[in-house]
């Protein structure tokens, strides 16, 4: 069978459109052209949902191991490490250094790398992991109520306060200074706010009694003993 064919004039021009397919076959090779779209339409819906699902494990994956690596944290190592690295290449302080011990050297050399100059932030970086770890740990090895005994606690309350006399003269910072105090402030309110004070106690009631007592017996002894004398003329006895 040949194909059917039709003629346009337009522009008075003549045109031929050819129908590929013979009459009768039209409405086939269109039903097998819409059914090789529909099988595309479905393959790549398939492969879009197979990589949407594909990249979201990736990612709960890589959370999921983000999630499971520990926090880091800067405590009393990783301020040797800092000290270590401070100290590792001979640097010129541009201030005074203290040398009341072997270790000012270095104090020195981490505030100058990591702080410009001995500050306040150096000092309190350094009370914090150097003096204040320790103590906090030696403390947390005791029993909570033997914190009010001052014959377990004074030795480690004298190496805090040494310790921070230390780096402050390393430093060439007053001690006592308002950070030092302000450490020592917190150390009480959280280790011995709840241990009793017998210095601000009262006294016994025999005791208040005995003090009450003796001014106002002395007061009419006295009296008598004025009345006496003015009784004689020259006030001898």
């Amino acid at each position: 069978m040949r194909a059917s064919c039709c003629f346009i004039e337009p522009s008075c021009k003549k045109v031929e459109i050819c129908n590929p397919y013979p009459p009768g076959k039209t409405d086939r090779a269109l039903s097998g052209k819409m059914t090789a779209t529909s099988s595309s339409l479905v393959f790549s819906g398939c492969f879009v949902t197979l990589l949407i699902w594909g990249c979201t494990s990736v990612v709960c994956l890589v959370d999921e191991k983000l999630a499971a690596q520990p926090p880091t944290t800067i405590g009393y190592h990783s301020t040797e490490m800092m000290i270590a690295n401070a100290t590792h290449g001979e640097s010129a302080l541009s201030f005074a250094c203290g040398n009341t011990t072997n270790r000012c050297m270095e104090y020195c050399d981490l505030c100058h790398s990591y702080y410009g100059g001995p500050t306040m932030d150096c000092l309190s970086t350094l009370l914090n992991h150097l003096c204040l770890s320790n103590y906090e740990n030696a403390m947390a090895s005791l029993n909570s109520n033997d914190w009010c005994i001052w014959s377990n606690v004074s030795g480690l309350y004298s190496n805090l306060s040494q310790c921070t006399e230390e780096i402050s003269d390393c430093l060439v910072i007053p001690w006592p200074n308002p950070l030092v105090e302000q450490t020592f402030l917190n150390i009480h309110s959280r280790f011995f706010k709840d241990c009793p004070s017998e210095e601000l106690s009262d006294p016994p009631p025999v005791i208040i009694f005995a003090l009450v007592i003796t001014p106002i017996c002395l007061i009419p002894v006295m009296v008598s003993l004025v009345v006496l004398k003015t009784k004689n003329g020259d006030g001898s006895s």
